[in-house]
């Protein structure tokens, strides 16, 4: 006979693994005020408590693992949307607990249907497919999964590409019910004939602008309407975007049922926890200022450059000022960037300068002070590069090295159009009004 008190510890070990001995939190007060709207008929009423939701006992456990004292706007809107079987399209800033909101309908409906969790076998047919642009959201998105999935039975399984493909074969075969993808690696595995859509019950799609700003769209129409899944009316689909352009309401037409449209803020914003510091320059003078931007404030900062070599230059001059920097770009190996990613989040190097193309999907808390040393030439992209700081209701700072060279950007910054569109408390510095003419 097993000795209980060895069970215990083993089940505490277990525990331990999938959620941590610490949880981050969310600062869920501070988004009491932000407002949310609905528009589409019969709209179920939103909650401001989980007890109000019938999730079930298991995931209810799970959420108090989590700490989740009380829902955030998305949450309290797009849960209620979800358990009750309606396809949803949802604009909300990240960092705002998405995952959540589309997960745990997914999880309780899968539960109070009886559904039962496929098992061992060579081909997977999983029940729910969620697909996201990056291997490092897919990771966030699949380990968020698991801890509401605990105990439960259900399986989450997370492919993606630039890993070896064996290990992701051998995960899947062991039993996959939600299966949290990249396109191009389950496009891959779709054609391997291992993986079928055929059982798909949930669809979801998040940060969908940012698979369409990576050309994605092709795979994603593929799978979605080209492959064995059943189609639309015939699943659930909640599409997750930080922004509404065109492309996305032509995917939302297509791909969505008698949908409801979710918008939390202002379509296409960030957060107005974020105050703005932009600063004029030449471009010699950035190395010299970004020391004095690390150096004054606290926390970790989030650099971005425009280039792979510009990376590595800037990494190098930071480290010979005996400042813990490191980065992560597009010819880094993943285990470099795992690693890299492994310092920034612990604190051990608090410096992470990374490309945009890099840190797409990368959700990392706690992150005080984003620098753009390099101006994008998109303004939805500086959106959402300052997007990596203010999350989870947790207030942050964005600076801007502004050059000549970027007298694209000045009109939309300097005369509010950021402001206007983003809700952010806006303070400029030093930038020339005769530029923004």
């Amino acid at each position: 006979m097993e000795d209980p008190f060895e069970q215990d510890e083993a089940r505490k070990a277990e525990s331990d693994a999938v959620f941590g001995k610490e949880n981050t939190g969310i600062n869920f007060d501070a988004y009491e005020d932000i407002p949310v709207e609905t528009s589409g008929h019969d709209v179920p009423a939103h909650v401001d408590t989980f007890e109000e939701l019938d999730l079930g006992e298991g995931l209810m456990a799970n959420i108090r693992r989590c700490k989740y004292t009380k829902p955030t706007p998305v949450q309290k809107y797009a849960i209620p949307i979800g358990l009750g079987g309606r396809d949803m399209m949802a604009c909300a800033q990240t960092g705002s607990g998405k995952t959540a909101a589309f997960c745990f309908p997914i999880i309780a409906g899968l539960l109070k249907s009886g559904y039962q969790p496929t098992g061992r076998q060579r081909k997977a047919f999983p029940a729910a497919l969620v697909l996201a642009p990056t291997r490092e959201l897919t990771s966030q998105i699949f380990d968020e999964a698991r801890k509401f999935s605990y105990q439960s039975g259900i399986r989450p399984v997370v492919i993606y590409g630039g890993a070896p493909v064996v290990n992701q074969l051998r995960e899947i075969e062991r039993g996959c019910d939600i299966l949290v993808a990249t396109p191009g690696r389950l496009s891959d595995l779709i054609e391997r004939a291992r993986v079928s859509l055929s059982a798909i019950r949930y669809l979801a799609l998040d940060e969908a602008d940012r698979m369409l700003d990576m050309g994605f769209e092709p795979q994603i129409r593929r799978i979605v309407e080209g492959e064995d899944m059943p189609p639309a009316g015939h699943r659930q689909t909640m599409l997750f975007s930080a922004t509404f352009p065109k492309e996305i309401q032509r995917l939302a037409a297509d791909f969505l049922h008698d949908y409801i449209f979710l918008t939390v803020g202002r379509v296409g914003s960030s957060t107005d926890l974020i105050a703005q510091h932009i600063e004029y320059m030449q471009p010699d003078q950035k190395k010299e200022t970004v020391l004095d931007c690390v150096n004054t404030v606290e926390g970790l900062t989030l650099v971005f450059v425009e280039t792979k070599r510009g990376a590595d230059q800037l990494e190098d001059y930071l480290l010979r000022h005996s400042l813990p920097a490191t980065s992560i770009h597009g010819d880094k190996t993943q285990a470099e960037r795992e690693m890299a990613l492994r310092a920034f989040r612990s604190g051990k190097c608090r410096i992470l300068v990374a490309t945009d193309v890099a840190a797409r999907g990368l959700d990392i808390p706690h992150v005080t002070h984003v620098i753009n040393y390099d101006l994008p030439k998109d303004i939805d992209d500086y959106v959402h590069r300052i997007g990596r700081t203010g999350r989870a209701g947790k207030k942050g700072l964005a600076t801007a090295f502004f050059t000549d060279e970027d007298i694209g950007l000045a009109r939309s910054l300097n005369e509010g159009r950021v402001c206007a569109r983003c809700g952010l408390l806006f303070r400029a510095a030093g930038l020339p009004a005769r530029r923004a003419a």
